[in-house]
Parts: C-alpha cells; structure tokens; sequence
C-alpha cells in the first residue's frame, strides 16, 4: 500500500486502522451518504463492481493521492450481493455516533462482516434453497463436521472417521456450502480443500477452539450446564465443530444468535449414502450441463408452496431414509393428500405463507422492517385454518404434527393492533404503529397533528391577510416550512415576514408564528418516531421469546408442504405407492424415467421392468446400441430407489424397494485435468470407490467399464470387476453394468446370479429403429456404424467403416485391412521411399555381426514391401 509514502488524514488513520482487524474482507466505511474503499479495497471494488476510481488528495500538493471508490449507501444491497457471489467478504463500517455531536473525527466501527456462508438479506438467497456454512476440525479419531444456515437457525453437526478422507468431501458437497471455515493448522486440509477447490466454496481459515472452550461456547449458546440434552454426550469432534462455527458467527454477526435455538447431531448411517459423482450423474438437484433445476428430479417433484417447503423437500431428495417405518409413514401422509378432499384449498392457504424461517432470522438480527412483522403474523394468522382443515384425518396419520403445531394468535393479535397494515418500509420513518395502542404515543401525535393542521389553515389565512393568491406555504428538509411568494406580489409582502431565500422567480420567507409551530411539530415528530421505534422493538422481543414455538410452526408447515406436493406430483404424473420393506428384492413393473418422460417430446417413453436380489439375480449385464437407452434405464432405477426411499410415489406400475444402504454410479467420464488425470485414470478411481465401499445391501450402476484402454485391458478389468462383485460377500451388491465387450455374454454362463439383458433394435435395410425396450438375453451387435450415420458421419466415412467391419467380421486377425485411394497417397510413398534409401545410406556393413546383418536385410525387405506395383 506504500501507506508510509502519502499525507494522511485524521480519518484515513481511522480507516486504516479498522481495515488491519479486517485484511482479508473489502471494508466498506461510512462517510455521510455514501461507503467508501480506499486504496487496493478500492480498486479491488471499481474492478469487480465497474465502478468509477478515482482519487482523493490530502491537498493541492499531494503528489500521491489515495485511490478511492464509493457507493450510495442506500443501493449498497446490489453492489454487496455482487461482491458475495465472487466470493468476497465485506464489512460494513457504520458511524456510531452523531457527527453533529462528535469531538473531532466521527467514530465509526464494523457493525457486521458479511460473508458468502452469513448472508441474512433476502436479495441475496434463492428462496427455496438453504445458504449452508460448514465448520470442519479435527480431533484424535474424527473429523467433526458442523453446517448451520443462518437466516433460518438450521444447525446440524456429525462426525466421520479420518479414515475416510472422500466421505468427509462428500458430506460437505451434499449440502453446497457458500463457504467453509477450517483451522488449516490443526486440520490435515490439503488432501480436502484441494478436491474442493472446484466447486466455488470460499475457504476461510480460523483457530480451531480446544474441546473445553467450544463446550463453554455452545453451553453458553443454549443457556445449559450440560449438552448431554443435545444428544453430544459422546461426540467430542462434533462439539469442537459446534463451536467453531458458533464462535465464528458471534464475530461476525456482532449479536447474539437467538435463532439459534437447538443443534441436531445426525449420523451420515441414517441416510441413504450418495457420493458427489452419484448425486452429479443422477441430477438429482440439478442438471450436470447447466447446473439448473429444471431437467432434475426436484423440477418434477416440487410443487411446494412455501420456501420452506421447498427447502425441506430438496433435503429429503438428498437424504433418503433407511428406515422402513419412517418411509412408510411419509408414503401414508402422501396417500393422505392425494385423496383428502381439501388439498387445492390447503394449497390456497399455504399461497399466504411467507418464508417464516428467515423472517425470523431478521427480526433476531434486528434488521427485520415493520412490514416483516406483518408478514409474520399474515403467516402465522393461517395456523387455526390448517389445524381446522386437517381436523378429518381418520387414520391420525398427521396428528402428531397437528398436535405439536402451537397456537400463536395472541402473538397475531398483538402485532395486528399495533402495526398498520401497510406499514413504511423502514423503522425511523414514523407511522408504523396504529391509533389507539398506545395512550402516550396518542398525545404526541395530536400535539403533531394540531401543528400541521394550523400550518395547514396559514396558507389560506395568510393569502386572505395580504391579498396574495398564488402564496404557498411549503416544506423541505433544508429550511423547514416556509412561506413563498412570487416576485411580481413582494410589494404586498407584510412587515413580520422574515426574509430566508432568494430565488431566480420568488422569494422565501418565515414569520415568528410559523418558526414556532414548526419547532413544536418537528419536537412531536421526533418524539413520536423515537417513541414508535420503541414500541417496535418491545413488539420485536415479544416475537424474540416465542422463538421456538415460530420455528416449530414453520418446520411443521414445511412438512405438510412436502406431503402435499408430493402428492399433487403423483396425482399429475401418474406415480405409484412403492412397497418399501427390509428384504433384498428389487421389483419394478413398467418403471418409467421421471424426468425424461417429462421433456420427451418426440415419442413416447417406452416403461421396462426390473428384477434384481442377492440370491438369483444380482447382476444384470445390458448389452445394445449407444442411444438405444441404456443410461436412461439405470439411470431411472436408482431414481425409483431415492424416490421410494426418500417417501415418494414412483412412476411404475407397481414397485417392491428392498432398503438400498448406498447408490453408486461409475457413468460417463471425462479428463480430470486440475488433477492431472486422465479419462481411464477418473473412471478408475471411481470403480475403486465402488468396490471398497459398496456392501451387499448397495445399488450399483456400471456404464462401460474399461472403454478409456485398450480393447483387451477393458474387457479383463471389466470381466474381474464383475467377478469381483459376484464372488466377494461384503460387496455382493445388486448391480445393473452396461457393456459392450460382448465377450462378457458369457459369464451368464458361468456365474449364478448373473443374468444377460439387452436394449431391442428394430433393423430396415440400412436404417434402425430403436425400440428401447430392455429384454432377457444379450446381443453380440453395437451397431456402432448405424449409430455413427444417425449423429452425422460423412458418408463417405460410413461406406469405409462398413468396408472395415465387413472385412473383420471375416477373419480371425485385423492385422491387414484392404487400402481405399485415400488411405495412402504418392507423396505418402514417395518420402516412404526417401526414408528406407536414407536409412540403407546410413547403414556401415563393417559394424555389424552376421546374425544382426542378416535381421537387417528382412527388416527393409518388410519396408519394402509396400512400394510393389
């Protein structure tokens, strides 16, 4: 910065000053009206925000001003969301103190550090989506892994063996975090942050506290002597995770974290396990080309109509249960919906919800406006209506939920008699509360409206007294009320006006009464906008201690959102109750790809069945044409499975899940090249994966193992990881692996459980039909040429790959395939001749043996070959 080379001024100091306790974030300071950056903050900021730099000089002689840019302060949401989403933290420097009152230079300080894992302003959210900070340290045996959302006080923390470096990269990825902190001392980060590097997680690294401090820290949180309540008696790793992340908060927020009301410690044994290259493959939440929503699994199913609805939704798609009672019970409330009588009404109702977990949020950050306190009790208001119109559930499917959902109308009517119900947009402003609910507020505002009221009837009395029509009594900021008067009337101007501006057209003017009635309305103003805002803000702690009771209300509302779209999806897609149960049978009939058959146009989806277990069929090798639909049959299968799991119908005609305890899939692959590896190395590393971690209760997906080699490394690997999965107990899994090494047919013939189906093509001459059925038996036939015409081949190259394979399929070697005139040309053979003449030139018969004179002349005899006429 070279600070040492330029003037600097009293507040330059002082924001340099603040600026050392925030290297690593761009500070925005408040100077009046605007946020100002100096120095490389503000170049940073001109670059990122295309905004202007310039410069401020300390005085005409400064040689080397400073570099400096700024933003209104009241459209800084725009220029922060920018900065957030490329990942930069910003601290918001605010004046604490009047300057009006201030001895010297203003104070200031850092009210807030917002960084992209504690955003709070809606602008900067998608609605339906959870901001997740994770918390990643390190103790003895365990990584303890913590992710708490802080504009809806969501907080969960685990731990995983440090054994497992991926399961941790995993866990972090399925919640997509905005940002992760780590002590990259204490935690061996490398191997971790170097597999996260890609995925636009900002990386903030901290101390880690020591397991005693991070107690103190979260005992302190939840007011409590003991954590033992939380369920963490036995989980040191997670509590050091805790209280990392919670520390970590309470220095950046600068307030307490009421919201945070409870931490929920999970075991990553309690959901089905995807890893990341599962989740990408299956899009479960959005597409791999484009990374959008639409093309997934949670476009078809979310049809929720709250932001906690869909929050809770996407959890559920990437966290499928493994217990069949708790399956069995969100599948009985989705049967529930389906057939209650009132859905399209319930769904009116919860159209009036407004996103009550952030909300919250807000008001505990005390950056809530009265118009979120409406919003609240709008939202809460609807309470009784839904408890009225889930009265008639016979089977007592949600009465749990019904039961647990409390009764805040004395906290609606609170808010409904003091608020208006359309309220300013800010606090300060004034005219938030209502006439009435205060007796002292009362007062003031007569005394306010008696003022303006006397002020109103001046202007007709003064034009009256003068004989002034076109005088006009008005108001600004600037010179408060005023009396103006055109020029061509100033000779009718009374003595007892006060001259107070001169305009091009008029003149301005003031009388001792008008100064005085003023004064009173501005003292009432002022004290009735302090006297609102406190009544604000004991209406606000009123909502602070019901707290638990609001994030209860939401969480319930979200979950009955879950049911009910769910339910709206089966009802629309024609989706199916799958049988969910602890055997090892799966057992689909007509089982259709949720997706595809959503944006399949041009045809209609073709359904397959599908039978696997672990004693008869385990294997299922599917041979047949690229494009004939292969992917898109495994693909649905494992879909049927998190959909069945995860409590929702499945597009079927019927469905039999026994429990799958993992999915894998090893589909499609390509160069890692940050990694430095390459097609065959990726594909190699994935199977790895699958074969040390898959167990006999997994579902894995094989799509061409081996192609990235060659023809005879893919099909022995290919072979042995079938064998692999057949013969080896613990991995014995239920497996579907696509090929085509047709050579692989055979093992049908040699292995118990596995069983050869294929794609069915429909052949006319030279044109194929694809019919994209899956049937019993295999097929030696790729029909990789027909495939090759259909994606656009010249040709010309077509008719010379027929000529090839035609000429293959006839011998048992390929070692000599019949040249075509473009194969070779005459300068081709012509420097082949200059070669074989340079290299007898260079030969020295006297240095060599008999026997290595003798290879050489067969060698260029072999050369020579080629040039025969």
């Amino acid at each position: 910065m070279a600070k040492n080379t330029r003037k600097i001024t009293p507040m330059i100091q002082q924001y340099l000053d603040i600026k050392e306790e925030y290297p690593d974030a761009i500070l925005f300071f408040r100077v009046g009206d605007f946020y100002e950056m100096f120095f490389e903050d503000a170049e940073l900021a001109a670059k990122e925000l295309e905004i202007v730099l310039t410069k401020r000089s300390v005085d005409k002689k400064d040689s080397n001003p400073i570099p400096l840019a700024g933003i209104p302060y009241h459209s800084c949401e725009t220029y922060i969301g920018k900065l957030l989403d490329k990942g930069y933290k910003v601290a918001i420097c605010e004046q604490v103190e009047d300057p009006q009152q201030a001895k010297g230079i203003v104070k200031r300080e850092v009210v807030q550090l917002i960084t992209p894992g504690t955003v709070l302003d809606s602008n900067f959210l998608k609605e339906k989506e959870h901001n997740f900070l994770v918390g990643l340290c390190e103790d003895h045996n365990y990584f303890g892994l913590a992710t708490v959302d802080v504009s809806t006080g969501d907080f969960f923390v685990t731990e995983i063996s440090k054994t497992n470096y991926d399961k941790v990269i995993d866990e972090i990825l399925t919640v997509s975090p905005r940002e992760i902190i780590i002590d990259e001392e204490k935690t061996r980060a490398d191997k971790i942050l170097s597999k996260l590097k890609n995925y636009g997680i900002l990386v903030t690294n901290k101390s880690q506290p020591t397991f005693n401090k991070a107690c103190d820290i979260l005992k302190s949180q939840f007011n409590v002597e003991s954590l033992e309540g939380f369920g963490l008696a036995d989980q040191k790793s997670s509590i050091i995770a805790g209280g990392f992340l919670v520390q970590y908060l309470i220095d950046t927020q600068k307030t307490t974290l009421e919201h945070l009301q409870n931490v929920k410690p999970y075991s990553t044994e309690s959901y089905l396990v995807m890893d990341s290259n599962t989740r990408k493959n299956l899009e479960l939440c959005e597409t791999i080309r484009q990374q959008r929503k639409e093309g997934s699994l949670l476009w078809v199913l979310d049809k929720t109509l709250t932001a906690m609805g869909g929050r809770m939704l996407r959890n559920w798609i990437q966290h499928p249960l493994l217990n069949v009672d708790a399956i069995n019970h969100r599948l009985q409330a989705v049967e529930f919906f389906l057939n209650f009588m009132y859905r399209e009404e319930l769904a009116r109702t919860l159209k009036n919800v407004y996103d009550l977990e952030r909300v919250l949020g807000k008001i505990i950050y005390d950056r809530a406006t009265p118009k979120d306190l409406i919003a609240l009790s709008n939202s809460l208001e609807i309470l009784p209506d839904v408890k009225d119109l889930l009265k008639n559930d016979e089977d007592g499917t949600l009465n749990d939920l019904m039961d647990r959902l409390p009764d805040l109308m004395d906290l609606v009517e609170l808010i409904n008699s003091a608020i208006v119900p359309d309220p300013p947009a800010t606090v300060k402003e004034g005219g938030i509360i209502k006439d009435g609910f205060d007796e002292e507020l009362d007062k003031i505002k007569d005394l306010s409206r008696g003022g303006k009221e006397w002020i109103a009837n001046l202007e007709a009395k003064e034009k009256e007294r003068t004989g002034i029509k076109s005088l006009k009594v008005r108001y600004n900021k600037v010179f408060g009320y005023y009396i103006e008067v055109t020029k061509k009337n100033l000779d009718l101007v009374p003595e007892d006006y006060i001259r107070k501006q001169t305009l091009v057209n008029a003149e301005r003017f003031v009388t001792p009464d008008l100064k005085e009635y003023e004064d009173k309305i501005l003292k009432a103003e002022e004290e009735m906008t302090d006297l609102e805002y406190k009544i604000f803000q004991k209406i606000r702690s009123e909502v602070i201690s019901r707290i638990k009771e609001i994030q209860e209300a939401a969480k319930i509302l979200a979950e009955l959102d879950c049911y009910r779209s769910l339910a709206a999806s089966a009802a629309e897609y024609d989706f199916v109750p799958p049988q969910v149960d602890n055997s090892d049978i799966i057992d689909i009939k007509e089982g259709r790809h949720p997706v595809v058959e959503r944006v399949s146009q041009e045809e209609p989806f073709v359904p397959n069945d599908t039978y696997l277990d672990n004693g008869t069929e385990q294997i299922a090798l599917i041979t047949g044409p690229n494009m004939a639909g292969k992917s898109t049959y495994m693909r649905q299968v494992a879909l049927i499975i998190v959909m069945a799991q995860m409590g929702s119908y499945v597009p079927a005609t019927s469905a039999r899940i026994g429990i799958v305890d993992k999915i894998f899939t090893r589909v499609g692959a390509a160069d890692d090249l940050v990694s430095g590896q390459s097609t065959f190395m990726v594909e190699m590393n994935e199977v790895a994966n699958i074969l040390n971690n898959a167990t006999s209760n997994s579902f894995v997906i094989l799509d061409e193992i081996g192609r990235g080699t060659s023809t005879f490394d893919g099909i022995s690997i290919a072979r042995a990881v079938v064998e692999y999965l057949h013969q080896e107990d613990k991995v014995a899994c239920k497996t579907l692996f696509a090929t085509h090494f047709h050579e692989l047919i055979e093992l049908a013939d040699e292995f118990a459980r596995v069983v050869n189906y294929s794609v069915s093509v429909k052949e006319e001459g030279d044109d194929m039909i694809f019919l994209r059925e899956i049937e019993k038996g295999g097929t030696d036939r790729s029909y990789g040429v027909q495939v090759a015409r259909l994606a656009g081949i010249p040709r010309k190259v077509i008719g010379r790959a027929k000529e090839i394979l035609s000429y293959l399929e006839s011998r048992e070697t390929n070692t000599e395939i019949p040249m075509t005139g473009y194969q070779v040309t005459l300068d081709d053979l012509s420097a082949e001749k200059n070669k074989l003449i340079q290299e007898l030139n260079n030969i020295n018969p006297d240095e060599l043996s008999p026997k290595d004179a003798l290879d050489k002349i067969y060698e260029l005899y072999d050369k020579a070959q080629k040039f025969k006429e």
